[in-house]
């Protein structure tokens, strides 16, 4: 199975357009952001986001799951 993830900068690109787009919530989408392009993969440090919205990093990532994967093994268009 080839896919984007043969070509990394086509998935960090496929993540800021499709899986950081689900995410509704301003301050959890800007520190995803901020984990993409840091690490290249989806991240988000506690630390980013106000301690209220804390809580929602773990359903953050589950909204992202799909996306994300088909970001990476989906094959590039």
């Amino acid at each position: 199975m080839l896919g984007r993830w043969e070509h990394p900068e086509e998935v960090c690109g496929c993540l800021h357009d499709h899986a950081a787009a689900v995410v509704e919530d301003r301050d959890l989408r800007e520190a995803l952001l901020r984990g993409i392009s840091e690490t290249g993969v989806p991240t988000i440090e506690t630390d980013w986001v106000p301690t209220s919205k804390q809580g929602e990093i773990g359903p953050t990532f589950t909204k992202i799951a799909k996306p994300t994967l088909q970001c990476m093994f989906d094959p590039a268009k």
